[in-house]
């Protein structure tokens, strides 16, 4: 067994259509399928040894040390846990991020760390952890919460996790921009309130995707993923836009390349898919808005980072554009009195495009195999380029 300390009370620890059924079933296998292989990537080879002999439980305080920012799904902590090949160290909550003061404190010396986008690693923050850090594991597709250039200079390894989170991040996108668009949540609070009154003829009327032109502001896995789910509603054309055209897989979709300029004039569905960058930082403001079609639905599950808010709150106001779902923001979580929230035509989610049981299992489990293959000198799964 790893060296996996007990957590104090404060946690932190010191240590189709014909059977409905049979798609169902279907689909929950192929989850599991995918998540099996990812605990065997790791799992089986870190075995092949005949497990864990009394010796190496006598030496388990030699062992790299690793910390863990946030109580993580269980199969990345049981990849962990069984590979015999680390002790590791864990903040035992899934509610509350560690302190910045108790992280600090708890990297130091350590060979790897796990965290996830919460936490900021910077040039403070290894400075703190010092020259053993070799391997860093986020969870997270996204890494704008990473110093890029600070672990690279440090010749720091970073491990991290796409595409697993594909096929959840595009359901979600599809269900916010149907949400936003048909007016679900002012539906719903109407008919809990007593505003279900007599049959109107243009009462919550909404927008509907047959017919439409859908815009992908930054097109790769994801983005290819909504457009193939919002293509059965008929959908007239696909375009996007991106730094450069990308064809492989705008042939996926027969989507259309076209500029900036054009995806904010031509599309009636806007959805932001792209990775925030410095380049990408509020490129989502004023300018955009104001060419856009004011019957448009604006969705974003990207980064909030990459949307000027008070431009788009003045948009949504002014009926610039129809209306907006949200599943990024900043700050996150957004407070309660921001603007955005007064507004009936936006539709904010707390970031939880990623959150459903499979994706979150499978994040982890990728997370803990970067971390181990990262240690063993090997190639990671996925990871990042410096």
């Amino acid at each position: 067994m790893i060296h996996n300390r007990l957590c104090s009370p404060k946690h932190h620890c010191h240590l189709s259509d014909t059977c409905p059924q049979i798609h169902s079933h279907l689909a929950m296998w192929c989850s599991r399928m995918a998540l099996r292989r990812l605990q065997q990537v790791a799992v089986t080879p870190l075995n092949m040894a005949g497990g864990l002999t009394s010796k190496v439980q006598r030496e388990m305080s030699t062992l790299p040390r690793v910390y863990i920012t946030r109580q993580i799904p269980p199969e990345g902590l049981k990849i962990l846990r069984e590979s015999g090949q680390v002790q590791f160290e864990l903040w035992d909550s899934d509610d509350v991020p560690v302190p910045r003061k108790e992280l600090l404190q708890k990297v130091k010396g350590v060979a790897g760390l796990v965290c996830v986008l919460t936490e900021k690693i910077d040039t403070e923050l290894l400075d703190a952890a010092g020259p053993n850090l070799k391997v860093l594991s986020t969870m997270s597709v996204g890494f704008d919460h990473l110093s890029l250039e600070e672990l690279k200079k440090r010749g720091i390894r970073v491990g991290y996790t796409p595409d697993v989170l594909t096929d959840s991040v595009a359901e979600l996108t599809v269900a916010l921009l149907l949400t936003t668009s048909r007016r679900l949540v002012e539906a719903t609070h109407e008919a809990k309130t007593g505003g279900w009154g007599t049959w109107r003829t243009l009462w919550l009327c909404g927008h509907e995707l047959a017919g439409s032109t859908v815009g992908i502001l930054g097109l790769g896995r994801i983005g290819v993923a909504i457009a193939e789910r919002l293509a059965p509603f008929k959908v007239k054309k696909f375009i996007y836009a991106d730094v450069a055209p990308r064809p492989e897989l705008a042939s996926v979709i027969n989507a259309e390349y076209v500029s900036f300029d054009e995806l904010a004039k031509q599309s009636d569905f806007l959805s932001v898919c792209c990775a925030l960058t410095p380049e990408t930082k509020e490129i989502c403001n004023k300018d955009l808005f104001s060419k856009m079609k004011n019957t448009s639905i604006f969705i974003n599950t990207s980064r909030g980072g990459v949307v000027n808010q008070e431009d788009l709150y003045e948009a949504l106001s002014t009926g610039q554009i129809a209306g907006a779902g949200l599943d990024v923001t900043v700050p996150e979580p957004l407070p309660t009195s921001h603007p955005l929230f007064t507004l009936k035509n936006c539709v904010i989610l707390p970031h939880i495009a990623s959150a459903s049981y499979a994706t979150r299992n499978n994040m982890s489990a990728l997370a803990a195999n970067n971390l181990l293959l990262g240690l063993r000198g090997e190639p990671m799964i996925k990871e990042l380029k410096l």
